[in-house]
């Protein structure tokens, strides 16, 4: 494809798909609250909607045996997470509050989730156990935000640890309430939402293909393309919406999109495909954005919980952070 033609089309897909990308969220949102889906879990479906640009682009890259450029989407969108979701989102906030039980629920399963992603990349494991060691988790979770209250309360009566999850998955829900709750879907919600998917699908793929091209052409390592290129472009609406959060002072909304999205991406977007395509041999640039990966992800949750949130300093670092892993990944591929 002609560098005068792939261009264009690549930021014509970036839009597209970006913008799309929001009315599929708002319609999910609005058919799980027809479904009765508790505040939890409509944040879970919400982060799944918003991570289909860096999912799909990364799943196209994996079948066209990019593996590189996959890996690099999922592992770099996570280290652009963590930095403009909640680095930029304390920074511009000035503070962002956690509730330290969340911190700890969500935060294990996030450093589980990553540190399985690490071993996977470097093949310790096959795609198939990696998935699975990030997969049921990542299930048990989902189930546990779905689990009726009164079943969490009965068991609260007689175990404290019952009592302390029921008490961690309350503390999530009352910020998320006013931060996601939305109408009930009406007749062409749904009809919306699948619209919206089809077309975000189909502009991600297209943008993952000219992004490809263009990097062929231009002799841009396959690992900068989607690690830094398509990563940051596809977590974009994830950005924009969590700073709107912290600025509301939504800081356990903020939290739960961060790392819902990453250990998404991780699972869906590259433990499933790689399990059935193969993710290749294990690159020394990936393993090491793998690794930036989980470092970045101990050091946000370890500050989180000390500081029961985020401040402007600790915001300020993991932006820096960010910069660092962004000079380091283009000196490294010069």
């Amino acid at each position: 494809m002609p560098v005068m033609v792939a261009a264009p089309l690549f930021v014509l897909a970036a839009c597209v798909s970006l913008a799309t990308s929001w009315l599929l969220v708002s319609r999910l949102e609005r058919v799980g609250e027809r479904l009765g889906l508790s505040e939890a879990l409509l944040g879970m479906v919400a982060a799944l909607a918003a991570d289909a640009p860096e999912i799909t682009a990364a799943i196209t890259a994996l079948v066209n045996r990019e593996q590189r450029v996959g890996a690099g989407v999922v592992l770099g969108s996570n280290v652009f997470n963590l930095a403009a979701l909640l680095g930029l989102g304390a920074l511009v906030a000035g503070a962002i509050r956690f509730r330290r039980r969340v911190v700890i629920l969500a935060g294990l399963l996030a450093l589980w989730i990553a540190v399985a992603c690490l071993v996977t990349v470097l093949g310790v494991l096959p795609s198939g156990a990696g998935l699975a060691l990030a997969g049921v988790p990542l299930l048990g979770y989902v189930a546990l935000l779905g689990a009726d209250r009164r079943v969490l309360r009965r068991l609260a009566v007689h175990h404290g640890w019952a009592h302390w999850l029921r008490a961690a998955v309350v503390e999530e829900e009352r910020d998320l309430e006013s931060a996601i709750r939305v109408p009930r879907a009406g007749r062409g919600d749904l009809l919306a939402a699948v619209i919206s998917l089809v077309v975000v699908v189909a502009a991600s793929v297209t943008m993952e293909r000219t992004a490809s091209d263009l990097g062929a052409r231009w002799r841009v390592p396959e690992i900068v393309i989607g690690g830094l290129v398509l990563a940051a472009v596809t977590s974009l609406p994830n950005a924009v919406g969590a700073v709107y959060l912290a600025l509301r002072g939504r800081g356990a909304a903020v939290l739960s999109i961060a790392l819902n999205s990453n250990a998404l991406n991780v699972v869906v977007g590259l433990l499933l495909p790689g399990a059935v395509v193969g993710l290749g041999g294990a690159s020394s640039l990936t393993v090491l954005v793998a690794a930036w990966y989980l470092g970045l992800t101990v050091v946000t949750l370890a500050i989180a919980h000390r500081q029961g949130g985020l401040r402007r300093p600790a915001g300020a670092l993991i932006v820096a952070a960010y910069g660092v892993f962004v000079v380091w990944l283009l000196v490294a591929t010069m």
